[in-house]
């Protein structure tokens, strides 16, 4: 008898999502190319059964790390939402695949339901908190004036890992399902808020970045665009990515990193591996557009923009020549980490250059 009312449910949120989509998208296909060919969309098999996988649960009030040996809880999407301390800013508990887990929401006071509300995740690092994260970001501001929402979701410890995101590499003892919860989370927001579920953004920095790449490889239905600050791909992700439509994708990295190498490791892929991947991939330009700025009197920021992708997305890479492994801001590199991700990324929808 439950299985039979969890088919119905899940079927019932799986019309209900397409609807949406339906009516957020018109008729355009989930797939162009440049010469306006429809491609058939593969990812609708995927796009169900992620659906289908997601866990849920009651909700418990947590500290700021999980522990992965909590009891398995049933009950599907139930959080409990709480004011974290500013204005805009809730933090919800959950129980996500029997763990306790959470994360933070910024709604912007003057959030306009008559204009598109875009999503953009932001990931911290490994061994850091989504606190922390949306510390040194500084989104509050660019949302404010830009009309979307941010989520802060907080990863998982383990008995070995300490608070990190699943993409195999480093974390493959990891059991995590964190694309399902990212997934989770996704429809919780957009049962609470009225969301363009075309406009869904992930950005993060170091293990968050990894994972933003996790995502647009095995989550890509969902996802229009993304950013990684100092991350990069595991041979995992960069070995199983099967993205469903062309992603945009934004890579800063300090040529001076020496926790994720420019050159990469054995565990993780080079930037320049990266890069050409995504530019194979969105069947970019080969040779990019170069921007080079200064970020002093002696050093140069290079900025390379791979363009006539498919569906006019591009992918981007800005490199700087005295940055570490940090989240760069314009007084100290002259960069604005925040700001290049936002401005990137709202550019697109997941069908492409938003005309």
């Amino acid at each position: 008898m439950y299985s039979q009312l969890h088919f119905l449910a899940v079927l019932a949120q799986l019309v209900e999502r397409l609807l949406a989509k339906q009516k957020a998208a018109g008729s355009r296909p989930a797939y162009r190319t440049n010469n306006n060919k429809k491609i058939r969309l593969s990812g609708f098999i995927l796009f169900f059964f992620t659906l289908t996988s997601c866990g849920g649960g009651g909700s418990s009030n947590i500290n700021e790390t999980t522990d992965s040996n909590s009891n398995q809880d049933t009950n599907i999407n139930s959080e409990v939402c709480s004011n974290a301390g500013r204005d805009g800013l809730t933090k919800c508990d959950l129980k996500h695949d029997g763990l306790d887990r959470f994360y933070y929401v910024y709604r912007p006071s003057n959030l306009d339901s008559n204009k598109s509300i875009p999503i953009l995740f932001a990931l911290h690092g490994y061994g850091s908190s989504a606190s922390r994260h949306l510390s040194y970001t500084n989104y509050f501001s660019i949302a404010d004036t830009n009309n979307f929402i941010v989520i802060f979701p907080q990863g998982t410890t383990t008995t070995i890992l300490s608070s990190h995101w699943n993409v195999g590499g480093w974390t493959s003892s990891s059991t995590v399902k964190d694309i399902e919860f990212i997934d989770t989370i996704i429809n919780l927001i957009k049962d609470k808020i009225q969301i363009d579920e075309t406009r869904i953004y992930s950005s993060g920095m170091s293990n968050g970045g990894y994972m933003s790449y996790h995502l647009a490889c095995n989550l890509s239905e969902r996802f229009a665009a993304i950013a990684s600050i100092t991350g990069s791909m595991t041979n995992e992700t960069f070995n199983n990515c099967s993205p469903s439509h062309p992603i945009p994708v934004l890579q800063i990295h300090g040529l001076l990193d020496i926790v994720v190498p420019y050159a990469g490791n054995s565990g993780s892929k080079s930037i320049p591996d990266v890069i050409d991947y995504w530019v194979n991939f969105n069947s970019c330009n080969i040779e990019p557009n170069k921007v080079i700025k200064y970020s002093n009197d002696l050093d140069l920021i290079i900025y390379d923009t791979y363009e006539n992708c498919l569906n006019n997305v591009d992918v981007k890479l800005i490199l700087h020549p005295q940055m570490g492994h940090t989240w760069p801001s314009l007084n100290e590199y002259n960069v604005s980490a925040s700001n290049e991700v936002w401005d990137f990324v709202s550019r697109y929808d997941i069908y492409g250059l938003i005309d």
